[in-house]
């Protein structure tokens, strides 16, 4: 069986097992035995697996390689069993198995193929990790505080074998407008809901003049509204509004948050500041390795556990974004052999010579 068709067996064998965020622990099994038929000493801690390169040096710097076994529900629009890995005309279906199975196995493959490597520049560090999708205290945020620093970062993520050197950043704002609770019937000058176009007409207003030639500019895009009390006779309290917040790398979300706090005279407040965004310059070492082995670089719109990371990285892996939670989804299985193989061709370049 060659290392391809290996990866694409662990990578069915992945589907099959339920791994909703917080729930993987059948899938870190599974993982379990690969590092075990490889005879490849490995750590668990929670649902996250990882391993080192057998001639560690604590003298060397260290490249991580990450992906995550967790996957969002099945939304309601499958029409195929999404536990069923099927192979039909080069796809391979199954929840997962683009979002992002196909890069964790992918660098799996990799790592076992360079964990006997003595003479490399870095160490490596294999992370299978699970609460990506909820960016869970369980997740790559937690494991960072238990293994070894972590210098340079390979993110395995679905973006086509593209080269994501910067990625959004995500700030969530809950908002509330306060006014005076009182019955329809009467007057009231204090409704909240009135307040409401004037709140909208401020945020417009807010400006990030710091736009970013990768991730374009800080976008503040109001996602939810309630009130505090819907009988039709009734003016409420408070309305309660969210703010989904996705920021370039020219901003920390603390900046954000503090500017938002400065022209928006109401009570706000972020849910977390972790999800950051982050960025490589075009001259590290990495990058300009993938770009000598034909590579494109681009900025990513969307999140992963780059977030949780201090130190430099990429985002890349096989797969397109495009298809991820969405239903039926499927990776080619092409894409896991190019990505096997680019994978090879990247640390090879980078580690060895």
């Amino acid at each position: 069986m060659s290392k391809y068709q290996k990866a694409i067996k662990l990578l069915q064998d992945l589907i099959r097992i339920q791994s909703f965020s917080t729930k993987e622990d059948k899938t870190a099994n599974r993982i379990e035995k690969w590092f075990v038929q490889y005879e490849i000493p490995f750590n668990r801690s929670n649902n996250n697996l990882w391993a080192v390169n057998k001639f560690f040096d604590k003298s060397k710097p260290t490249l991580l390689l990450n992906s995550h076994h967790d996957t969002v529900e099945p939304n309601k629009g499958y029409r195929r069993n999404p536990f069923s890995p099927d192979i039909e005309d080069g796809k391979l279906y199954g929840l997962g198995s683009n979002d992002a199975g196909g890069a964790l196995v992918s660098l799996i493959s990799t790592f076992t193929e360079f964990y006997h490597h003595p003479n490399m520049s870095h160490n490596l560090i294999m992370a299978a990790t699970g609460e990506e999708e909820i960016a869970g205290e369980n997740s790559l945020k937690g494991l960072l505080k238990i293994i070894p620093k972590v210098d340079l970062a390979i993110v395995g993520e679905p973006t086509l074998l593209k080269i994501a050197i910067a990625e959004r950043g995500l700030l969530v704002v809950d908002a509330t407008i306060e006014g005076t609770s009182s019955h329809a019937a009467h007057p009231n000058l204090d409704n909240p809901i009135f307040k409401l176009a004037s709140f909208l007409n401020q945020l417009k207003e807010i400006e990030f003049k710091k736009s970013s030639s990768l991730l374009g500019e800080v976008k503040i895009t109001p996602t939810g509204i309630e009130v505090d009390d819907m009988a039709h006779n009734v003016v409420p309290s408070h309305v309660h509004l969210v703010l989904d917040i996705r920021v370039n790398e020219h901003y920390s979300n603390q900046e954000v948050f503090h500017e938002l706090q400065k022209n928006l005279p109401y009570n706000l407040s972020a849910r977390s500041f972790d999800l950051r965004s982050s960025s490589i310059s075009l001259n590290h070492p990495l990058v300009k390795s993938c770009i000598d082995l034909g590579k494109k670089t681009y900025g990513s719109p969307t999140l992963s556990d780059m977030a949780a990371l201090s130190c430099p990285g990429i985002k890349l892996g096989p797969g397109d974004s495009t298809r991820s939670h969405t239903a039926d989804e499927f990776i080619f299985i092409h894409e896991i052999k190019d990505a096997i193989d680019f994978y090879g061709e990247l640390l090879t370049k980078f580690l060895l010579t």
